[in-house]
C-alpha cells in the first residue's frame, strides 16, 4: 500500500471519515509555511493537499487566488515547494501529501524532473485541475513514478463523462459539491449525497469532497455521506487573517490556522460509519 491507500483503509477501519487540509505553499513565506504544513496532522489533518503557487488560478476563488500571489510575492516556486515536502518527511512519513494545482508550472519546471523530484521529495499523488483525463503528458509518467493522479468530478459530469473521470483516476475521487470557483458559496449537503450515490455506482475509490465546506457543522454534515472532507478557502483566509497591515504573519497566524483545523477535525470526526 502507497500511504495514501493506507490511510484510507485505516479509516475504513476506524469507521469514519478522512479529514483533507489544503493550504498554499509558501503563504505567507516560507518559514510560516512551513510552520502551518508541519502542524497540520497533529491538528487533525488526515491528508494534506499542498498548492503549488500559480499566477492564474482560475478555477480558485478569491481566498485562493490571493494566497497563490503571497506566496508568489515571496518567493515561492517549484523548488520550493518540493523542498517543503522533504522537510515534511523528516518528521512525518505516513501523512500522505497531494500536489494541488495547475500544469503551467509543472510544464515549465519539465515533467520528467518534475515527477522523479516530487516522488523523491515524498509526494503521494497530484490534482491537476486543468488536465482533463484524456491528457496523458503528464499521468503516464507520474502513475509509472507510483503518484496517485486525482480527478475531479463535479455537478455537471453527466453519465456520459463520469467512466471516462473514474477509469484513469488512482488514489481518490475528488468531488467538487459547487459548480463555480473555490471558496464562493456554501455546500448543499443533501445535493452531495445524491450525488456521491451517483458516483459510487463508477468507482470503488474513495471519494473526498470539497468546495464550500468552512464550518464544523458542514465538515460533520459532509462527514455523513463522503469519505473524506476538504477544507481549503476557510485556511487561507486564516492565514490572511493573522497577516498585520503591512502584509507579515503576526504570531497568530499559525494558530489560527491550526485552531480551525482543530475545530473543523472535531466536526469530521463527530460522524461514525
Amino acid at each position: 500500500m502507497n500511504r495514501i491507500e493506507a490511510k484510507f483503509a485505516g479509516l475504513k477501519k476506524e469507521g469514519r471519515a478522512g479529514f483533507v487540509t489544503f493550504v498554499t505553499a509558501g503563504d505567507p513565506d516560507l518559514a510560516t509555511s512551513s510552520k502551518i504544513l508541519a502542524g497540520l496532522a497533529g491538528a487533525g489533518a488526515d491528508l494534506i493537499e499542498l498548492g503549488m503557487p500559480f499566477s492564474d488560478p482560475m478555477a480558485d476563488g478569491p481566498a485562493v487566488q490571493a494566497s497563490s500571489l503571497r506566496a508568489l510575492n515571496a518567493g515561492a516556486n517549484m523548488k520550493q515547494t518540493l523542498a517543503m515536502v522533504r522537510e515534511f518527511r523528516k518528521s512525518d512519513d505516513t501523512t500522505p501529501i497531494v500536489l494541488m494545482g495547475y500544469f503551467n508550472p509543472i510544464y515549465i519546471y519539465g515533467i520528467e524532473t518534475f515527477v522523479a523530484d516530487a516522488k523523491a521529495a515524498g509526494v503521494d499523488g497530484l490534482i491537476v485541475v486543468d488536465l482533463p483525463p484524456e491528457e496523458s503528458e503528464l499521468q503516464k509518467p507520474a502513475s509509472a513514478a507510483g503518484l496517485d493522479f486525482i480527478f475531479l468530478a463535479t455537478p455537471t459530469s453527466d453519465a456520459k463523462r463520469l467512466p471516462t473521470i473514474v477509469q484513469n483516476a488512482s488514489g481518490f475521487i475528488y468531488y467538487v459539491s459547487i459548480a463555480g470557483v473555490t471558496g464562493t458559496r456554501s455546500v448543499d449537503t443533501d445535493a452531495v449525497a445524491n450525488a456521491l450515490v451517483r458516483l459510487r455506482k463508477q468507482t470503488k475509490l474513495p471519494i473526498a469532497v470539497g468546495f464550500g465546506i468552512r464550518t464544523q457543522e458542514h465538515a460533520a454534515l459532509i462527514a455523513s455521506s463522503a469519505d473524506a472532507v476538504v477544507v481549503g478557502s476557510a485556511l487561507v483566509e486564516k492565514v490572511r487573517e493573522g497577516l498585520d497591515a503591512s502584509g507579515k504573519p503576526t504570531a497568530a497566524c499559525v494558530d489560527g490556522v491550526l485552531g480551525l483545523v482543530r475545530d473543523l477535525a472535531k466536526g469530521v470526526r463527530s460522524v461514525s460509519k
